[in-house]
């Protein structure tokens, strides 16, 4: 979210916490636009779907999912979902994190995903974020990581 900020763009993001419990599968929506967003209520449609942690797959994945969007899973077999009528980009996120930070933390590594696939955001904007938002001691591998992840799902010349 900071990072559309960064571009003097607007973003509003909010979870959706279904049983509170350690664990349990959490929704988390961000809007991003141009013009100032007045809208606050539940995404029902969307142009991603993120999703960090592959055992949540399943044909509902992609419920409010848009004619065109994509479906990207921490997998490093992303092909064994290809049959769910929706675009599936995969990406090892568990082990670039494990090889990055040296634990399987995947959110930035799903962030330099997005960002790759989406272009909703520029990659030096997310760095700037990164940079803002977490704790100097964190930053520097998170940033790393992000570009890693870019990088990977970048076309290959």
């Amino acid at each position: 979210m900071a990072a559309a900020l960064f571009e003097g763009r607007f973003a509003l993001a909010f979870p959706s916490f279904g049983p509170e419990r350690r664990g349990a599968p959490v929704l988390g929506f961000t809007r991003i636009d141009d013009r100032k967003i007045t809208d606050r209520s539940a995404v029902r449609e969307c142009d991603y779907v993120v999703v960090l942690d592959e055992t949540l797959m399943n044909p509902a994945i992609a419920d409010g999912l848009k004619p065109g969007g994509k479906v990207i899973v921490n997998s490093a077999t992303p092909s064994k979902y290809a049959n769910g009528g929706f675009e599936v980009i995969g990406l090892d996120a568990t082990g670039l994190a494990a090889e990055t930070l040296g634990k399987p933390i995947t959110n930035t590594a799903m962030l330099g995903a997005l960002i790759a696939v989406s272009s909703m955001v520029r990659l030096d904007s997310a760095v700037r974020a990164i940079e803002q938002e977490m704790n100097p001691k964190l930053a520097q591998a998170n940033i790393q990581l992000v570009k890693r992840a870019f990088a990977s799902l970048q076309p290959k010349p």
